[in-house]
């Protein structure tokens, strides 16, 4: 391992003691959601201001110490572990509400502010922003993976969301992509390129997000379904029927285990749907209708509506809580997290399989998703230091990603490549894959940005 002592030792001139090498802080900056695990970082810096994230990078750049890009941690693949060493960037005290513009419907944060507190800072100008993906996820991080949500459906993901960022590169060089205008041809769209880059083209310390209002009318509903067949079906069906949906969420009867052992409701342990529909009360009430002329073609059962504020938000909160509860089926247990996206048309023999794959392989886990738009989640529990178990969760992911991608999906709709998914980016891509590398070879050439991840090792 490369000892980087004297790029720390600089760094520490400029922010003090906010860098650190204490075994606790750098053990906290070495962990990981799910099974994935490397060796902790070899220091933990804080930055408050976007200068002194450019100096600290300019220093890294100049001593070839690798740097890596961290908000809440709450990331599925890895994305944030120090797998080559190097200095983890902790972000969360740049966490400044900069500017709320009604009137052009946008926000500019820092990197470190959480969608929850932009949220509450929203709630009296009558505006919101739905990306929403479960964790009260930082914004730089929710940018950096392109995260999505729930909401996905009706309001898009983070690539939708994002009008201009503010990034730090490799070598120090402060840029601006984007713009606060709603559209724009002038040039290549680097805000697109940065969103989704996972920390290795640069340091997101600015974003220019766009919002949305606040619904007039807002009705939430579970519906239990004999079959899982049946459930997606009727996903299916009311998306080519074109009701506009605010969230159409799926758990399969595990997950359902899970969220009644967790929060102490007593749903039928079968498929379920959750739905969400925003707008006027007269349109919410109308797709509410059409919705239950569809979920009745397919057998839906046992209609529970939530219209006041609490209800939803216990609804929600139980969706929300699905990962930590279905970890409780099997104490002691860590996840194997998986997700794919296919054509809607793809969707119920993509579920299917997925079910299949599961039981065939003895693993215990659950079928969860945003089936609006075509993606969903496996979680698979497995025992920690069990390579068999491991290897048989593992090819169970992969069989689901390389179906994803035979039928024109992709292996990953929000949780993003990190290092969980990158041996499946040449499979995807093809020729693409290195693209994406000689990219990262232009704007990084000393490869220190997140290496490791999302594009192929340099030559």
């Amino acid at each position: 391992m490369v000892n980087h002592q004297q790029a720390f030792d600089e760094i520490r001139d400029v922010i003090g003691d906010r860098l650190s090498q204490k075994k606790a802080d750098r053990d906290a900056h070495g962990q990981s959601e799910t099974w994935h695990r490397a060796p902790p970082p070899d220091a933990v810096a804080w930055p408050e201001t976007t200068e002194e994230v450019s100096r600290i990078l300019a220093i890294c750049n100049r001593h070839g110490c690798p740097v890596i890009g961290w908000g809440t941690g709450t990331s599925l693949e890895g994305h944030a572990l120090a797998v080559a060493g190097g200095l983890v960037l902790d972000l969360m005290r740049m966490d400044k509400v900069l500017d709320i513009a009604p009137e052009d419907m946008l926000a500019v944060v820092q990197p470190g502010v959480t969608r929850e507190a932009l949220n509450t800072e929203l709630r009296a100008t009558g505006l919101f922003f739905p990306i929403d993906p479960g964790a009260n996820a930082s914004l730089g991080g929710m940018a950096a993976t392109r995260a999505s949500g729930t909401m996905a459906v009706r309001y898009g993901t983070m690539r939708d969301a994002v009008l201009a960022l503010e990034v730090v590169l490799a070598d120090g060089t402060i840029i601006r992509t984007g713009t606060k205008a709603a559209k724009s041809s002038a040039g290549y769209d680097l805000t697109a390129l940065m969103v989704g880059s996972e920390g290795t083209l640069g340091i997101i310390t600015e974003l220019t997000l766009r919002l949305h209002g606040q619904p007039e009318d807002v009705a939430a509903a579970v519906c239990a379904f004999p079959t899982l067949e049946d459930a997606v079906g009727c996903v299916s069906m009311t998306m080519q029927s074109g009701i506009p949906m605010a969230r159409i969420e799926f758990l399969d009867p595990i997950a359902m285990r899970a969220v009644n052992l967790h929060s102490g409701t007593d749903y039928p342990e079968q498929p379920h749907l959750m739905i969400e529909f925003n707008g006027s009360p007269d349109a919410v009430s109308a797709n509410a209708k059409a919705f239950g002329e569809i979920a009745e073609e397919f057998s839906g059962q046992g209609f529970q509506w939530a219209t006041s504020p609490e209800d939803r938000s216990k609804l929600w909160a139980a969706r929300h809580a699905s990962y930590w509860a279905t970890l409780k089926l099997r104490p002691g247990a860590t996840g194997v997290v998986t997700d794919i996206c296919v054509p809607m048309s793809e969707l119920p023999g993509a579920v299917a399989a997925a079910a299949r794959d599961m039981e065939d392989a003895g693993i215990l886990g659950d079928i969860v998703g945003h089936v609006g738009d075509g993606n969903f989640h496996t979680l698979l529990l497995i025992e920690p230091d069990n390579p068999e178990e491991l290897a048989r969760a593992k090819e169970v992911a992969n069989a689901m990603a390389r179906r994803a991608i035979a039928v024109g999906g992709t292996v990953s709709g929000e949780h993003g490549i990190g290092i969980g998914k990158r041996g499946l980016m040449q499979e995807q891509h093809g020729p693409a894959w290195a693209v994406m590398g000689a990219l990262k070879a232009a704007l990084d050439p000393k490869n220190i940005m997140n290496p490791g991840k999302v594009v192929p090792d340099p030559a």
